[in-house]
């Protein structure tokens, strides 16, 4: 493991407040697929990305189960997918600084990657693993509560937004139509797990880029990132 990596690891440890026992658990979750194709020893996270997807899951399903007694199975699993949705994901990894320690390829970092959603979102998850392989499931579950405590309350609240392509045409629209331009820039991967890049342009200039499996979730992504660049977002 390279030196400044080392420091990086400290940094993220500090940053979510925990020190692990097996470094390479963390190691491998700040690791992207792209970093891993041009070091063949290296491993990624999209495995972990895999495991912690089911540990928050889980571990929000039975805190709003215990703390909202009287609220119905429909209205549970409609907060709970708003707390573990890829936008509350982010905006852990912007708590944490993700952006800057992640190990990815030149070429990804040079095309955003450092600020991409989805790949910080995806690095939330991988540590949500690592801490429950590193630290068993107790404190994997008081540790997501605890992280996602603000979002639960927000959730709760109805203070989260999913569909940001229709808030953004509300906040653009407020003084007269905008012309709003969604574009397809390029895809890529296999067939059953390509990604999409689109480019955001309204007022006849680009406000913002977004990626994601589906061209509407590249879209969703682009809309939110022009919206936390006007200043609408207070996540």
């Amino acid at each position: 493991m390279e030196l400044n990596f080392k420091e990086h690891l400290k940094a993220v440890e500090k940053n979510i407040g925990i020190s692990f026992e097996n470094k390479h658990l963390l190691e491998t979750a700040l690791t992207h697929s792209s970093y891993a194709n041009e070091n063949k020893n290296a491993k990624f996270n999209e495995r972990l990305e895999f495991l912690g997807d089911a540990v928050l899951e889980l571990s929000t399903s039975e805190y709003l189960f215990k703390t909202f007694s009287n609220i119905p199975e429909g209205e549970l699993t409609r907060k709970r997918a708003l707390v573990v949705c890829e936008t509350s994901l982010y905006g852990i990894s912007q708590r944490w600084e993700l952006g800057k320690y992640i190990r990815m390829s030149k070429g990804e970092e040079l095309t955003g990657g450092r600020t991409r959603v989805s790949i910080l979102a995806d690095c939330v998850e991988a540590i949500i693993a690592a801490v429950y392989l590193d630290k068993g499931f107790k404190f994997a579950k008081a540790f997501v509560v605890e992280v996602f405590r603000n979002i639960i309350e927000k959730a709760m609240r109805d203070e989260i937004i999913l569909d940001y392509k229709t808030k953004l045409q509300e906040v653009l629209q407020v003084k007269g139509k905008v012309d709003i331009k969604y574009e397809l820039i390029k895809y890529e991967g296999p067939p059953h797990r390509r990604k999409f890049y689109v480019r955001l342009s309204f007022d006849n200039s680009i406000k913002a880029y977004g990626d994601g499996y589906t061209k509407k979730e590249a879209e969703q992504c682009a809309a939110y990132t022009a919206l936390k660049g006007l200043k609408v977002l207070n996540e």
